[in-house]
């Protein structure tokens, strides 16, 4: 007979697509400190399990994932004693940042809550989950976070058990991404344990939930019918540049089999929409040659000036060889994600050479959120901000043409130095 614990190791292993956040032996890549409620709880692995008690004292505290993640499934097996508060924390970041997560309550006693939405006060009851709780048994979970505003789903032993859509009236009042938390509740006077197994994690871009991934798929069927219903249309049919106009010759553009393609001969020019907008949504997907130099327009203005500044853009760049290619030292706010001349990528989440990028930006008013990959690069007031080069964003276009930037690349002339599919736009 094989050990227990090969076997719960083999139990775990996650499904494609997925990475394991617990390795079954101890408790590599979780920390107890670094989110919005850090306690004094007692964690420690048994049997395979992460397990969590109330300390000597009756302390608190959760046990947080030491990275952060913003878009994404979450799957676990959780068993708790009767009565024991628990939980499953979201989007978790120190206080000094002044955002909050969200909790999926695991109140698992008398008048208590399964799959909950608690956030410094309840923002989704759900009287009904306890009934569906195994009593002295694992239960499957699947906790589902996505969008720049969380959009909460959780499903409980293969049911849909909670499908909450944050719509905070202050729109940096939650972290946009942050620590996967673990709780246990404390001061309760709680004897027993939560136990939690099987956790693994796959990420999702931002929009996840509006959008099929079929490789090869025409542009067209990639929207799933709630999206085109939510207002959800492509910018760029796949077919033809109809809905742009040039900005330079127009013999550095071509289209194959659905993708977008910029040739690498020559320098300077775009693509911009036939449309104006202030409002919106965006969704695309890129590809970088060796030395490619791009960007992503938004709101900019036809007035011949340089929509970089007249709008803003969103850098594009093979950020792997143009420092050693070129002798130079890029600025921070130059890598690809960065806004030009304003705000730095915190992160490189550009993917290797030849391999597609997916870019999301929710554009409201002063707010501008960007994600690169899934994962969240900034969510900023650009009115707040001071850029470095350009005038203040409350100066510059309040409406204006998306665009896509020709820059140049030292590639051979009959290679497409970057690529674009899949452009889809959503009016808010």
């Amino acid at each position: 007979m094989l050990p227990l614990l090969v076997l719960l190791l083999a139990a775990q292993a996650p499904e494609p697509g997925f990475t394991p956040l617990f390795d079954g032996r101890t408790l590599t890549g979780w920390t107890e400190r670094g989110g919005r409620y850090d306690g004094d709880a007692d964690w420690r692995v048994e049997e395979g399990c992460i397990v969590g008690r109330q300390g000597p004292k009756g302390e608190g505290g959760l046990l947080y994932t030491e990275r952060e993640y913003a878009s994404f499934e979450l799957r676990l097996a959780v068993k708790l004693d009767h009565p024991f508060d628990s939980g499953v924390f979201l989007r978790m970041v120190p206080p000094e940042r002044g955002q909050k997560g969200a909790q999926v309550t695991l109140d698992w006693r008398e008048g208590g809550e399964i799959g909950a939405i608690y956030a410094d006060g309840f923002l989704q009851h759900n009287q009904a989950g306890a009934g569906r709780f195994r009593r002295d048994a694992w239960n499957d979970l699947v906790v589902r976070c996505t969008g720049f505003d969380a959009h909460l789903q959780v499903w409980l032993n293969g049911e849909p058990l909670t499908d909450f859509q944050a719509r905070p009236a202050n729109p940096f009042e939650f972290a946009p991404r942050g620590r996967i938390g673990l709780q246990v509740h404390g001061e309760r006077g709680d004897t027993g344990a939560a136990r939690f197994r099987d956790v693994r994690l796959r990420e999702l871009p931002l929009f996840a939930d509006d959008f099929r991934s079929e490789p090869g798929a025409p542009t067209g069927d990639l929207l799933t019918p709630g999206a085109a219903e939510r207002g959800w249309r492509a910018l760029f049919d796949g077919r033809s540049l109809d809905g742009w106009s040039v900005e330079g010759p127009a013999e550095r553009y071509r289209i194959t089999d659905g993708v977008l393609e910029f040739l690498s001969q020559g320098g300077g020019g775009h693509l911009a929409s036939s449309e104006d907008f202030q409002d919106f949504e965006l969704r695309l997907d890129f590809r970088l040659a060796r030395m490619a130099n791009s960007g992503l327009f938004l709101r900019a203005a036809r007035d011949g000036s340089n929509p970089a500044f007249s709008g803003c853009e969103l850098q594009i760049l093979d950020d792997f060889h143009w420092e050693s290619v070129t002798g130079t030292t890029l600025k921070p706010w130059q890598f690809t994600g960065s806004l030009y001349g304003a705000v730095p990528s915190p992160e490189r989440a550009l993917r290797p050479l030849g391999a597609w990028n997916t870019c999301e930006v929710l554009y409201r008013g002063a707010r501008l959120a960007v994600a690169l990959n899934g994962r969240t690069l900034y969510d900023v007031d650009t009115h707040a901000l001071a850029p470095e080069q350009g005038e203040p964003f409350a100066q510059r276009a309040a409406r204006g043409f998306i665009g896509l930037q020709h820059h140049g690349a030292e590639t051979p002339s009959d290679e497409p130095m970057v690529s674009f599919r899949h452009v889809f736009v959503r009016r808010l």
